[in-house]
């Protein structure tokens, strides 16, 4: 049995959300089936850490497909070629793209559609190829995989997809993020806060991740209560951040606003674990993988009562409208002044973690893996 596997998002020090989900259920899959032979298709110089089994045989394929003609050259041309040379039974593709042109059974995860939601939050000639093509994929794959029920309502009530075609698995949490002592807490504030308690946002910076009105909420939250906390974004600034600039130079509590940038991995779980809240009120997700951390560290998280959001936190998180400022600042204040509600919600968190597992992803892959040979 050979496998080829789309790995372009295993990127040394830039994992994020699909490149996770790559990693942590290819890695899977290969120590599962010593016997079975993968291909890991990289289109770039690759890491040799990602190569995680003596079964793995790592393949470059050009060109670095990071812009709309680069994934048509990729996709279309050199991937076809690829698969065509090695010969694979099934080919898994974990970013919501595959080949047209290709001929192999593919197994696909499409995370979200957020591009039908927010076309003007996505660049001219990515919405152009996202149009054309995200539909095409969806029907050329023969299994689909979403990470949470509302992607896959959302996926068979906008592209009439087969709902029978589509399996629903999850996202995991590393095992980095665990709960922190109290002078572990204290350290992580005294060196990111000034040791003041602070809510945390974790995630890129575009206009979909409404960072703009959790900095009016937050300063809606400072004129009401007059407390000492502060605000850490980390997340490295992507596209469309005039609004947040904006925000940031509104604000009378400018500096009680931190802007961290791109977190390394082993500083997440510390921000994570200290935060008086996670303060999560994106306008729309597929998931949303750091509610799920927030969980395994026992943290109250604020989020979202929209999209995948309140499907995964359920009665772990206090769900608010995203665009209602003064609703989350309401949140925050409720967070604030009632630790109680507060040890509420993370023990909910502890319980509902656990239907959330990499081990759990990483089965539903196997089972629609096997299903094609």
């Amino acid at each position: 049995m050979r496998v080829a596997v789309n790995t372009r998002f295993l990127l040394p020090d830039k994992l994020e959300g699909i490149g996770w989900f790559t990693w942590e259920v290819t890695r899977r899959l290969v120590a599962r089936y010593p016997d079975w032979e993968f291909v890991f298709l990289f289109d770039r110089p690759y890491d040799p850490a990602f190569i995680c089994g003596p079964n793995v045989t790592p393949v470059v394929v050009p060109p670095p497909a990071r812009h709309p003609v680069l994934w048509w050259a990729w996709f279309e041309l050199s991937l076809p070629l690829a698969l065509r040379r090695y010969r694979p039974d099934v080919f898994f593709t974990p970013d919501g793209y595959c080949s047209l042109a290709a001929r192999v059974p593919t197994v696909m995860v499409a995370h979200d559609i957020a591009h039908v939601h927010f076309p003007d939050q996505v660049p001219v000639l990515v919405r152009r190829y996202y149009d054309y093509f995200v539909p095409r994929y969806l029907q050329r794959a023969e299994r689909l995989i979403t990470v949470s029920q509302f992607s896959k309502n959302d996926i068979v009530g906008h592209y009439g997809i087969n709902p029978a075609k589509i399996d629903v698995a999850c996202n995991g949490c590393r095992e980095t993020f665990l709960p922190l002592s109290e002078t572990e807490k204290q350290a992580v504030r005294a060196q990111y806060a000034g040791g003041l308690p602070y809510f945390f946002y974790l995630g890129a910076v575009h206009p979909r991740k409404n960072v703009d009105r959790l900095i009016e909420a937050f300063s809606l939250f400072k004129k009401q209560t007059g407390s000492p906390v502060k605000l850490l974004i980390g997340g490295r600034l992507s596209w469309q951040t005039g609004p947040v600039k904006a925000a940031l130079e509104a604000s009378a509590y400018r500096n009680d606003i931190r802007l961290l940038g791109y977190i390394p991995d082993e500083a997440l779980p510390g921000l994570t674990g200290a935060a008086l809240a996670l303060t999560y009120v994106s306008l729309f997700e597929g998931f949303g993988v750091p509610l799920l951390e927030a969980m395994h560290t026992e943290t109250p998280i604020i989020t979202s009562a929209t999209s995948s959001l309140n499907e995964v936190a359920g009665d772990a998180a206090l769900l608010v409208d995203p665009t209602d400022a003064r609703a989350i600042a309401q949140a925050m204040e409720q967070l604030y002044f009632d630790p109680g509600f507060c040890h509420f919600l993370a023990e909910n968190g502890k319980k509902r973690r656990a239907f959330y597992t990499w081990d759990l992803a990483y089965k539903i892959i196997e089972e629609n893996i096997l299903h094609l040979v």
